[in-house]
């Protein structure tokens, strides 16, 4: 598989940022650095990555909802691509394949799962955009969490970020009404 480091990052919220306490809310997100055979290239026939994406959502993700203590309610994905590499790369490892060990591991997966994906050099940080498993419209689970790998992506590496939450964002003041815009 090529992977370089995995590295996990768990949070475990019990507060917002004022300071006013909240049922404890756990977010695990999992970041796996791997070669990109294609930096450098353009043109070529993405499948590898097709394939290597959804490989490690199967070797992953399910470590990753293994550390929530409670259920996962919220799951989203995204990739960093080093600077000899492009948008589509990372696009490649996150899309076709990754959702299907993804919905696997989450027991379910109704809804599209967010993503994001850029190219940026060593060290760069991304949104990892999360949101209900089962309920698309669910505003309060529409939430962020930001991480990165302080060594990575080098200019021939990919990071894959899978992430999930047993929980939404803290106190939701902005609720499930009806849809209007």
């Amino acid at each position: 598989m090529n992977s370089r480091k995995t590295v996990f990052i768990r949070e475990v919220i019990r507060a917002d940022g004022s300071g006013k306490p909240c049922e404890p809310i756990t977010r695990v997100a999992v970041l796996a650095v791997v070669k990109n055979p294609f930096a450098g290239q353009h043109g070529a026939d993405l499948s590898q990555l097709f394939d290597l994406g959804g490989a490690l959502g199967e070797e992953l993700m399910a470590e990753a909802v293994a550390q929530l203590p409670g259920d996962p309610v919220s799951y989203g994905k995204a990739a960093i691509v080093g600077v000899a590499g492009e948008m589509e790369h990372g696009a490649a490892m996150i899309h076709p394949k990754l959702g299907k060990p993804m919905r696997a591991a989450v027991g379910g997966g109704k809804a599209l799962i967010p993503s994001n994906a850029k190219v940026a050099p060593l060290g760069a940080q991304i949104d990892l955009p999360l949101g209900h498993k089962d309920e698309a419209w669910s505003f309060a689970h529409f939430d962020t969490m930001t991480v990165s790998v302080g060594d990575a992506p080098r200019p021939d590496e990919i990071v894959l970020v899978m992430g999930v939450s047993d929980g939404p964002r803290v106190h939701p003041r902005v609720g499930d009404g009806p849809i209007t815009d």
